[in-house]
């Protein structure tokens, strides 16, 4: 059985721990938050409801998603191309150094009540100089993780000129272009216009220009938690049921497609914003129907290789197939889930980019609803999925029957308090509860009654799911620590977990989808045309800017 080094794995192992730490906390956050706007729970006056909806928010959609990205990258491309030289391995835990080191700045900020700025920031809220300093440090570690992989890479290709690298990395790399190039956004935000501000050099800030460039790197980053996930499902699903991946060159192209199309898209998150005209707005809202295409095409992949595998199991009938699936391997069953969820939070998507629809929910709980079906369940259920071997396999222990048991409740678990939680949260949504408060009766106006009345209101459905959701966060926490500390150790290479990465077919596949700096240039020449004029704009015909507030 291919096994990886021992200090790749203890790299990819260190990373996926100081993920599931930062999830622990981030979710006991997530708890308080449903029980505060159900007005169930009062804080004590050392903490503030949006120091903990900050914290949430950092913790689960930054730190918990990164750090496991980067584990898994990790280990796929020490396992598809060979184990880490001294070079990759310096650079690895000089990004994981200075990644942590602005990720521990960042929360002690928060924690010590300096930042309750929330995940997206906006200004004019001002949070300390030091918050977004932390943030900087925090993006320039990925980038230096990201480089050592990409150099592991540069250095398989010249070793094997002329030959595709295995899908794995290749979809690695996408996946880094992607993430490299939208931090852009964040990066010049960040150093030329928060900590200049923050500080206090400089007396006011360009507010639309920065939430633009916030969402520049905002709405890729959702790209960047799913595309890891696709890889799971393009590579890892298929070897799982005993197939092969469904078409080379489709899965090359769906993530060529994710390059060009998820970045120039972000002012479909200011649609009610002045100050965007209405065309680049309806140029972006465009782009953003483009990324559906690699979307529905991953869709039609993963549902071709069910159907092709079953039938070679001796399937008949038109969906003979789907009885043929191995669903008592939770390996598997987790990940089919996760995909299921996908298929409402990307129709909630599309709802969300409708130049005409966004205007019902704009701003609402719908907003933080479909972000929970979408990135709480598809990626994050399909990062618990490659938890429950991916641990055994770097550990050399054991996946128990047991474990295997529980991790089966925690999936059952975990689907039903995301499909509680979020749909009230859709439906309050429509009924024009806003995001990002506490609770709020707003003197008992009768809109605003209707989202509490009832002994099971949407606000209490809400509470019971994210209930349930916690129960199940902690089920998962158990599951990682046993493995990593007291599951029984592989004693054959019979019992050692292996990385089920599944063949590819490349001889059909044609060399220039591996041709990066073709579909650079071209995600370059979109953005440039996306962005350019409108942000030159905000600059020109900028307003005098804001002061910072502080508001808790």
């Amino acid at each position: 059985m291919k096994q990886i080094s021992l200090a790749d794995k203890r790299l990819a192992l260190t990373n996926i721990i100081f993920a599931y730490i930062a999830f622990l906390i981030g979710t006991f956050c997530g708890l308080l938050q449903v029980f505060i706007r159900n007005d169930a729970l009062t804080l004590p006056p050392w903490l503030d409801y949006y120091q903990i909806l900050t914290a949430h928010g950092v913790l689960l959609a930054l730190i918990f998603t990164t750090y496991f990205i980067f584990g898994f990258l990790i280990s796929g491309m020490s396992y598809s191309l060979g184990s880490f030289g001294p070079k990759v391995h310096l650079f690895s835990w000089i990004g994981f150094i200075v990644t942590t080191a602005g990720t521990l700045l960042a929360i002690v900020e928060i924690i010590a009540g300096r930042a309750s700025v929330l995940y997206t920031f906006y200004a004019p809220l001002q949070a300390s100089g030091w918050y977004y300093v932390g943030l900087a440090l925090f993006v320039v570690g990925t980038w230096i993780y990201s480089f050592a992989l990409i150099g592991h890479y540069v250095k398989w290709k010249k070793q094997n000129k002329g030959q595709l690298s295995p899908l794995f990395a290749f979809m690695t790399i996408a996946t880094l272009i992607l993430w490299i190039i939208a931090c852009l956004g964040v990066v010049a935000t960040v150093l030329f216009q928060f900590i200049p501000w923050a500080f206090g050099w400089v007396d006011t800030i360009n507010v639309e220009l920065s939430r633009s460039l916030f969402w520049y790197f905002g709405h890729p980053l959702v790209y960047f938690w799913l595309l890891p996930a696709y890889i799971a499902w393009y590579v890892i699903v298929p070897k799982i049921i005993g197939g092969k991946v469904f078409s080379d060159s489709l899965a090359r192209l769906s993530f060529v497609l994710f390059i060009l199309f998820s970045i120039p898209v972000g002012f479909h998150h200011q649609l009610t914003e002045p100050g965007i005209s209405s065309f680049w707005k309806f140029l972006q809202t465009v782009l953003t129907f483009m990324v559906i295409i690699p979307s529905l095409m991953t869709a039609f992949s993963m549902f071709g290789t069910f159907e092709k595998t079953g039938r070679d199991k001796g399937a008949t009938g038109l969906f003979g197939w789907f009885f043929k699936l191995p669903w008592k391997d939770i390996r598997f069953t987790s990940l089919f889930i996760a995909m299921f969820f996908f298929i409402p939070g990307g129709a909630g998507g599309i709802i969300n980019a409708s130049f005409q629809l966004n205007e019902v929910i704009h701003n609402t709980l719908w907003v933080v609803g479909h972000f929970h079906i979408t990135v709480g369940t598809p990626v994050a259920m399909t990062f618990m999925g490659l938890t429950f071997w991916l641990i055994p396999y770097l550990t050399g222990r054991k996946l128990t029957k047991a474990i295997q048991k529980l991790a089966f409740i925690q999936v059952i678990t975990w689907s039903i308090g995301m499909l509680l939680m979020s749909t009230s949260q859709h439906i309050l949504g429509l009924l024009g509860a806003p995001r990002r408060t506490a609770y709020a009766g707003y003197m008992d106006d009768p809109n605003a009654l209707v989202w509490f009345q009832g002994i099971l209101s949407n606000h209490v459905t809400m509470a019971i799911g994210g209930t349930i959701l916690f129960l199940s966060a902690m089920i998962l926490i158990y599951i990682v620590f046993y493995t990593l500390l007291a599951s029984p150790k592989a004693n054959s290479i019979e019992e050692q977990v292996e990385f089920p990465m599944a063949k590819s077919d490349m001889s059909g596949t044609p060399k220039f989808l591996e041709n990066w700096w073709i579909w650079i240039g071209i995600a370059i020449a979109l953005i440039a045309i996306a962005y350019t004029i409108p942000l030159i704009q905000m600059i020109e015909h900028a307003p005098p800017g804001s002061s910072g507030f502080k508001t808790w």
